[in-house]
């Protein structure tokens, strides 16, 4: 008796999708380009990271992908949609922390629905929800100044998830923050983007970061920035900042840091250079 041959399963198509992507400031000689013809794609469900060192084009690619900058060549495709403004599937989270200094943390949660119309049962039922998701249940009457950075900053994340978007962009969202804080909030950030299955992209230039959130991560070079290599990150889920003592995790760390050092030292090599020049003409 034959054995039934196994269905494949269906192809899935990218939810996310960068094609050629450059950005250019300026006109003749003055002119910068920022991103020069980057591509790659991110499917549902996925967290990818894109690295690289200052300077690179990662936030100008941030705010392409987001909607802020419209004219850009090549096409940026979210479920085969150009974009070119902002997009509802989309929600951002920035790295300075954006609570309102006047509402408390439910009232900051609940803003998005307030502007959607939605009732104020349901608008506070969604917004508890997403309190309770970031941790901060018990905090909900606070006002923040009342709470720390790494608060705040969950209060920015509450408020984005709160709409519901099907793509989260995160740019450096933890980078005012030390080390434990950045780590802990890690572990929050997996553990949401798992239970909501979230097509997450991260914007990031720390190492440890983007090995310990990401599935895979884009190492771009110095300016202009273009995609240097894309690297699997090949780590069980679900995932903790536990894994930061493996072997394994200091191994990706070691490898990335590799493709990123010499981009770094160009980035570093350009600025000493820029600084040179203009002390040679202020000196006339």
């Amino acid at each position: 008796m034959t054995a039934a041959a196994a269905t494949p399963a269906p192809a899935r198509d990218p939810q996310l999708v960068i094609d050629g992507v450059s950005k250019k400031f300026g006109e003749g000689p003055g002119a910068v380009v920022a991103v020069d013809h980057v591509s790659f794609n991110v499917m549902p469900g996925e967290f990818v990271a894109c690295i690289g060192p200052s300077g690179c084009g990662k936030s100008t690619l941030f705010n392409i992908i987001g909607g802020l900058l419209g004219e850009y060549e090549g096409n940026v495709m979210i479920d085969r949609d150009r974009i070119a403004g902002p997009h509802p599937a989309v929600g951002m989270v920035f790295q300075e922390e954006s609570t309102f200094p006047w509402r408390n943390v439910l009232d900051n949660v609940s803003f998005p629905l307030e502007l959607q119309n939605v009732g104020k049962s349901e608008r506070h039922d969604r917004a508890q929800k997403f309190v309770d998701l970031v941790g901060l249940q018990g905090f909900e009457k606070r006002m923040p100044s009342e709470l720390s950075g790494g608060m705040r900053q969950r209060v920015s994340i509450a408020r984005t998830l709160v709409s519901r978007p099907r793509i989260l962009l995160m740019d450096e969202p933890f980078a005012a923050l030390d080390e434990q804080t950045r780590l802990l909030l890690g572990d929050k950030i997996t553990q949401i983007q798992q239970e909501l299955h979230q097509t997450t992209l991260l914007i990031t230039h720390n190492l440890t970061e983007a090995v310990q959130l990401s599935d895979r991560i884009v190492v771009m070079t110095y300016r202009p920035g273009r995609v240097k290599r894309v690297v699997n990150i090949d780590l069980p889920r679900p995932r903790t900042s536990d894994v930061v003592s493996s072997a394994a995790f200091g191994r990706y760390v070691a490898e990335i840091w590799g493709d990123l050092r010499e981009e770094a030292s160009r980035g570093m090599a350009d600025a000493e250079a820029t600084t040179a020049s203009r002390g040679r003409s202020a000196r006339g």
